[in-house]
């Protein structure tokens, strides 16, 4: 009998991701949802349904509807600062939508695994275990917290991923991340402004992917930090994208997070401390520049044509 395997946020970047790794496996049915239409060029081996994940009774009678075993919610309101400027949003997605969720899985024995991130943390003390104390600089990472404190109080099964700075690619064209705007601008001989005074351990999005399969198939449950295992400001992991496809590092033009307003909203250095991934998932991180190598066979495979679409912002 198939496994249901839930994911919510399946138009988004680690969503597409997850729905393609997992339909693979025959021993899960996936459903795949999110507010709008499925914009993932695979179609196949999964369902997709639409879902409003803050219309309550929408959701309510979904997950009657199909019961799932697993759910994995990824669907959260990720913008920094849109998350300050829409703080009834902010609560309504990244925490209520947890409740609810939470809430049913209990009642009904089914396994979580929700995603989380660095910005809980205040960056003074990075890297971080799991017990470490958590001190959000931001209303995201504020948010997130009191999602994973909301989850666990539901006394449900469940596994929190944190994770750092998710890049990689997936075949919709339209989602975009640090390495592949990067790799958009500097190819098409755009200078660009990024920040070398933040520190993070970027997480390649099939790591990540990985690791969620990883938890459910060990039904793991507690907090797990995944991430890649370099330290790296955020320019150094640019120059690294500008050398390994060989573009023109001269474009880079380093800038402080002060310059662009984002020294108090986001932790300095964050990164994680793997151990406890590696030991009760069996997590192994890729390394940065062989995440780059799979990226680029990955360009070929989804036959990407780069056409000045990604949005130029970092998050």
């Amino acid at each position: 009998m198939n496994t249901t395997v839930l994911i919510t946020g399946a138009n988004g970047f680690l969503g597409q991701k997850l729905v393609d790794l997992i339909s693979r496996d025959r021993r899960y049915k996936v459903i795949a949802t999110s507010k709008g239409v499925n914009r993932n060029p695979n179609q196949e081996n999964y369902k997709f349904k639409q879902l409003d994940i803050l219309n309550q009774k929408e959701v309510e009678h979904l997950l009657t509807e199909i019961q799932p075993d697993v759910i994995i919610h990824t669907a959260a309101l990720t913008n920094v600062e849109s998350c300050e400027q829409q703080p009834e949003l902010c609560q309504r997605m990244n925490v209520d939508s947890v409740t609810q969720l939470g809430t049913y899985a209990y009642k009904h024995g089914t396994y979580i695994i929700h995603l989380s991130t660095d910005f809980v943390f205040d960056g003074a003390n990075g890297p971080y275990n799991e017990e470490a104390e958590t001190n959000p600089l931001s209303a995201y990472g504020i948010s997130k917290l009191a999602s994973e404190q909301a989850l666990l109080a539901t006394d449900c099964n469940c596994a929190i991923l944190r994770t750092i700075l998710v890049y990689g690619i997936i075949a919709d064209p339209l989602r975009s991340n640090l390495v592949l705007w990067a790799k958009e601008k500097l190819s098409a001989g755009e200078s660009i402004k990024v920040v070398n005074d933040q520190y993070r351990m970027p997480t390649f999005v099939d790591d990540l992917a990985e690791a969620c399969l990883l938890a459910i198939e060990k039904r793991a449950t507690g907090l797990f930090h995944i991430s890649g295992k370099e330290m790296m400001s955020i320019v150094q992991a640019v120059y690294a994208v500008a050398d390994f496809w060989n573009l023109d590092k001269s474009l880079i033009q380093e800038i402080s997070a002060a310059d662009i307003g984002q020294a108090d909203n986001r932790p300095k250095k964050t990164g994680f401390d793997l151990t406890k991934a590696e030991i009760s998932l069996g997590f192994v991180p890729s390394a940065f520049l062989d995440s780059l190598k799979q990226i680029d066979k990955q360009f070929k495979k989804f036959r990407r044509i780069q056409a000045h679409r990604y949005k130029s912002k970092i998050v």
